[in-house]
């Protein structure tokens, strides 16, 4: 049997996420799909930073569309100002709507990323006084981070409300 590996996660903090626009590169992916999100985010940077109307440099990833069965959209992106004029055809993009988040941080390897988010839908959730909402989950992935170098930050933002 398979040892899994644990992860450290510290306690979110919450905040109260603002509209965004995220504009990149979008496709469906399953739990047995999931290893190839990697390929989205190697066809994303290229356009780093030449993206009309580029907001910041900080990425996101989008996890959007949940069909209840392991299906989901995700988009590897990042904040546009405006759709006016905007390459749409090019770049397919998705709106965010102000909503309450749990931040998780996530610590080390982008390879023990499924074993924080299991820890976050299957432990700290079902725990919490707080119930995930059938909105758009955040990957926020700082202007500095560097996967292979394992510097610059990664939050998870789960969008939350309390249970009544």
């Amino acid at each position: 049997m398979d040892e899994q590996k644990r992860v450290e996660v510290a306690e979110p903090r919450f905040e109260h996420g603002h509209f965004l626009l995220i504009a990149g590169f979008r496709d469906r992916f399953t739990k047995e799909t999931v290893q190839d999100i990697p390929a989205l985010w190697e066809k994303l940077i290229p356009h780093i930073g030449n993206i009309p109307g580029q907001k910041g440099e900080v990425t996101y990833g989008v996890c959007s569309n949940f069909d209840g069965n392991g299906g989901f959209d995700y988009m590897a992106g990042v904040e546009i100002r405006k759709l006016d004029d905007f390459p749409q055809e090019k770049y397919p993009w998705i709106e965010i709507l102000p909503r309450q988040y749990a931040v998780f941080e996530h610590k080390g390897s982008l390879e023990l990323l499924p074993q924080t988010l299991e820890y976050i839908y299957k432990t700290w959730l079902p725990a919490s006084e707080y119930k995930g909402l059938n909105a758009p989950e955040l990957e926020r992935y700082s202007a500095d981070f560097n996967p292979k170098l394992k510097t610059g930050k990664l939050e998870i933002c789960v969008p939350v409300e309390k249970k009544t």
